[in-house]
């Protein structure tokens, strides 16, 4: 995606391996060995036909808002969700 994209970077979230869109995390892999995207809350999840789950990485606190994550199981479903993210977080950024 850094290559195709001048404005992805690859960059950290929460001491894990992440993708940035213009200095802005979109995607990370977590310690947990899952990625977890940033799709906001009415992005449709029925399409891909994966278990996503809401990404919750605090014992006392509720869920992040937006980002969800995927197991490794369904790996090959990444690169969509990546791309679904990169659009949300382009959307967001320039409104459009």
């Amino acid at each position: 995606m850094c290559a195709d994209h001048p404005l992805v970077t690859e960059g950290n979230m929460m001491r894990s391996p992440a993708i940035h869109y213009a200095g802005k995390v979109f995607a990370f892999f977590s310690r947990k060995h899952k990625m977890v995207f940033k799709l906001g809350t009415d992005h449709s999840f029925n399409v891909l036909n994966v278990p996503l789950s809401e990404f919750n990485p605090f014992k006392n606190k509720k869920p992040l808002t937006g980002w969800y994550e995927l197991d490794f199981e369904h790996h090959e479903k990444w690169e969509l969700l990546a791309q679904a993210a990169l659009e949300k977080i382009k959307l967001d950024t320039h409104g459009k």
